[in-house]
């Protein structure tokens, strides 16, 4: 009996963002919460959640509470897969309280996400993602608002570096600045680790916020140096992860044991002699 494994050649990571492949004019959308919706969002992405993942932790949360409340906020995270925005979605709504802006390149295709607050960023060129950019820096007048951002600009691979940004988190936080006088900045790191259990839990370790309230700065300069902070928390995770070390996690939530682990919990108590025939 023979058996034949089928490969298929995909490219899992591309360098070139897909609507840079389409190279089409894309509708923008701006973002139209609504409180019915809102409403729907939360219950939705956090049962999305909890169903696939034992656990989200978070570290450092009080680090948030840093910011200077009379300015709006931008969070950035890496992006490494899928979950990545459902999970800046719950830490925004459940965690932090705060009304979530979230630019998605792919949100032409799934335009309901509108009316959980996102819109849709179109990098077929410069001028095409400019719009975005400069949509998000007047949402963010608004103090009441918080952007959640992916400033590599491409999902990349797991522990992918050097870690790399685009320069538009900081066109986005100069324009920001001119226009209300101030922004924050807070970094996320992300993991999405199996520990003890069955599935796999999302630990999220929340940096020390960056307080801008001068523009006059350099866009790449400045940029770089936010790399390499980043890329110092996203590293510092890691190795916490690597050592088993997770101390200072709090849960946002927690799943109830399964029929099958509360067994394998009352089997570890047996005690079984030697020659009792079991």
């Amino acid at each position: 009996m023979s058996t034949s494994l089928h490969k298929e050649n995909q490219e899992l990571y591309s360098n070139v963002p897909p609507t840079k492949l389409r190279n089409k004019n894309e509708k923008f959308r701006p973002a139209a919460p609504t409180p019915f919706w809102r409403w729907v969002a939360d219950r939705f992405f956090y049962n999305m959640l909890e169903n696939r993942f034992f656990s989200l932790k978070i570290k450092n949360k009080e680090n948030y509470d840093k910011r200077d409340p009379q300015f709006a906020s931008i969070l950035y995270a890496p992006h490494n897969n899928w979950w990545d925005g459902i999970v800046g979605y719950n830490l925004c709504r459940r965690i932090f309280n705060t009304d979530i802006r979230m630019m998605i390149e792919e949100m032409n295709r799934f335009p309901i996400l509108a009316k959980a607050g996102a819109f849709p960023v179109n990098k077929k060129s410069a001028q095409a993602s400019m719009r975005a950019l400069q949509y998000a820096a007047d949402e963010l007048c608004d103090n009441s608002k918080s952007l959640w951002i992916f400033p590599q600009g491409i999902i990349r691979p797991p522990m992918y570096r050097p870690i790399e940004f685009q320069t538009g988190m900081a066109y986005i936080a100069k324009n920001v600045v001119k226009k209300a006088g101030g922004i924050n900045l807070i970094p996320v790191a992300v993991n999405y680790p199996f520990l003890r259990e069955d599935k796999p839990e999302v630990l999220c370790e929340v940096g020390e916020p960056v307080v801008l309230t001068d523009y006059n700065f350099d866009r790449k300069e400045f940029t770089h140096n936010l790399e390499k902070a980043f890329e110092h928390l996203c590293d510092k995770q890691f190795e916490d992860i690597r050592h088993g070390n997770i101390d200072g996690y709090e849960y946002l939530y927690k799943q109830k044991l399964k029929w099958y682990k509360k067994l394998e919990k009352r089997l570890k108590k047996i005690d079984i002699k030697p020659n009792s025939g079991v």
